[in-house]
């Protein structure tokens, strides 16, 4: 019997944040509706909070890419994990304490004859990202990154 995997939920996000933008965003247009047209205070008001409510739930649907981004961070360091044990032979976990997430994103783009000095270089003088690019000879081109 395999076993079971539940999706994952942030209780914040998912049932009390992004439920009540949407019940407000349904809620403000609605009411806006029925006073559209008019000029006074109680148009306006209805039609902020229906723009305002609006606005916020496109910003929490948006979040979702904020998700999916952590998740791309998480391969690119197993990758670079990886590709550095198959050509160095040895674990990066040493240098990756050493070395910050864009640090490391920038290795990424690094052939697999140059990784493992450039990944030494980086770590030892503490390159910036921009200086580990500029010491790149085969560039690996990710065009699949978001």
């Amino acid at each position: 019997m395999p076993a079971k995997n539940p999706p994952q939920y942030y209780p914040w996000h998912h049932f009390v944040l992004l439920p009540a933008a949407l019940i407000l965003a349904g809620y403000g247009v609605v009411r806006y509706a029925h006073v559209a047209g008019y000029d006074d205070q109680v148009a306006r008001l209805w039609f902020t909070v229906a723009a305002l409510a609006v606005v916020a739930l496109g910003v929490l649907v948006m979040l979702r890419q904020h998700y999916a981004l952590t998740l791309q961070d998480r391969i690119a360091r197993l990758e670079v994990r990886q590709r550095y044990f198959e050509v160095s032979g040895q674990r990066f976990a040493s240098l990756e304490k050493a070395l910050s997430l864009k640090q490391i994103l920038s290795l990424r783009l690094a052939g697999d004859a140059e990784l493992p000095a450039l990944a030494q270089a980086a770590a030892q003088e503490q390159l910036s990202p921009q200086a580990i690019q500029a010491r790149i000879n085969d560039f690996q081109f990710d065009a699949m990154r978001v």
